[in-house]
Order: C-alpha cells, then sequence, then structure tokens
C-alpha cells in the first residue's frame, strides 16, 4: 500500500466528486492535504479526514491566476513544501450546438478546464523537487469528439496537449505529469446526474461494465499516478471508463 505520510499534496475541485473522493484517499493513506474550491467544502464531506491531515482549506478561483499564486504562497508559507499537485477543479459540459454556443460559455469551460490547470502547474512548478508529480483531469471527451460538445471536448484536448508537454519539459527534472480521462462518472456535477435516473441508465448502456464508475474509482489510480509505484509513467493518459468504444 502506497504512504504518503508527511507528502504535502495539493488538491483543486475538492468539495466533490473525484476531487473529494481523491482528498479522502490520500488522507488515508497518511497525506497532509492543501484542499480548494470555488466553493466552500463543507466539513460534513471531510468528516472521515482527520484535522491533522486537512491542513488547508481554501476559496480559490482557478480561472485566476492571481487565486492560484496566492494558494500556492499560502501554502508554503503554512506548509513549507509542495509534493504532489492534482489539478480536479473542473466544469462539466451542457449540449450546445455550435451557433447557440455563448462566448461565456466558452470562455467558462476553458478558463476554468484549461487554463486553470496551466494557472496552477505554473504557480507550482518552481516549487517542486525531483519526486514530485502533477496529475491533471481531463476527460474521455478530451480522447475523442461528441455532438453538441464540441467547447467542453476541446477544453479536456487541451489539457493532454498540456500534460504530455509538460511531462518532457520536467520529466528531466525528475518531475513527472499525468492525466486522466475519465468517463461516465457517479458525480453531484455529471449531467447525467442531474438529468436524472434515465439519463445515468442510457450512459451506462454505453459502458462494457454496464455500470457509471464511482469517484473512489477513479481515486484509486490517481493515488497510483502520485505515488512511487508509478516512477516510470510519465506523459500518459489512464482511460478510466469501464470499457467505452
Amino acid at each position: 500500500m502506497t504512504d504518503f505520510t508527511g507528502k504535502v499534496i495539493l488538491v483543486t475541485g475538492a468539495a466533490s466528486g473525484i476531487g473529494l473522493a481523491t482528498a479522502i484517499k490520500l488522507a488515508a493513506l497518511g497525506a497532509h492535504l492543501a484542499l480548494a474550491d470555488i466553493v466552500d467544502i463543507p466539513h460534513e464531506k471531510i468528516s472521515t479526514i482527520s484535522e491533522e491531515q486537512v491542513l488547508l482549506m481554501l476559496l480559490v478561483d482557478v480561472s485566476s491566476s492571481e487565486g492560484c499564486k496566492r494558494f500556492v504562497r499560502d501554502v508554503l508559507n503554512d506548509l513549507g513544501k509542495i509534493d504532489h499537485v492534482f489539478n480536479c477543479a473542473g466544469v462539466n459540459p451542457t449540449a450546445f450546438d455550435l451557433i447557440n454556443t455563448t462566448d461565456d460559455y466558452f470562455h467558462k469551460l476553458i478558463n476554468t478546464n484549461l487554463f486553470g490547470t496551466f494557472a496552477l502547474s505554473r504557480a507550482c512548478v518552481s516549487h517542486l523537487k525531483p519526486g514530485a508529480t502533477i496529475t491533471n483531469v481531463s476527460s474521455i471527451l478530451g480522447t475523442k469528439g461528441a455532438p453538441l460538445m464540441s467547447v467542453y471536448s476541446a477544453s479536456k484536448w487541451g489539457v493532454i496537449g498540456f500534460t504530455k508537454s509538460l511531462a518532457m519539459e520536467l520529466g528531466p527534472k525528475g518531475i513527472r505529469v499525468n492525466a486522466i480521462a475519465p468517463g461516465y462518472i457517479d458525480t453531484p456535477t455529471n449531467s447525467d446526474v442531474v438529468e436524472g435516473e434515465e439519463a445515468m441508465k442510457r450512459s451506462a448502456a454505453k459502458v462494457a461494465m454496464g455500470r457509471l464508475g464511482t469517484p473512489e474509482e477513479v481515486a484509486n489510480a490517481v493515488a497510483w499516478l502520485l505515488s512511487d509505484e508509478a516512477r516510470y509513467v510519465n506523459g500518459s493518459v489512464f482511460e478510466i471508463n469501464g470499457g467505452l468504444a
């Protein structure tokens, strides 16, 4: 079992879904956590994590360069170092045909999903030492297109390109950069979950395993990517989708 005792790990998008599940997983493995989200992280959601593990919880808008820099400064001032970064903050898509896609919608998705990943990584990178990792969240739609999802897909394709290029840049310094590409995951902001049971059934029918994934199953993969067990994994994109054509 991986042991993150003494490691300081930043997790964005930690208020729910994959970010929250990953924070709980990493805490169980001994990590010290600096958690961020654009909304408050309800204490009852992290009640399974001891106060000794969650050392910092902050409101952070990753689409703001200054917000990302301030978060990193606070982490360094309070905790002294950064060992791993999990860029999980993101906006899930709404189905729009291109002609009805507004500028505001485009900028919201690109600024959070892509620029946010860039901005927090940039704020952290000069403080990372050999053995550190950055793991980014793309999507199955970062590997293929889908009708009515052009903007979301573009933002998540961008995350993959950013990940692969940064892995080449930082690999010689002993810092690994990878991405995960989840498929249909049962999270509160998943559009199918929001729409209801019938929509969830339609999505599950597309999956070889016949169900949506859980945030905890994604968290397991993230923990492995951050760990020394994955020490030769760099510039990779892990698809976590239960089998999708």
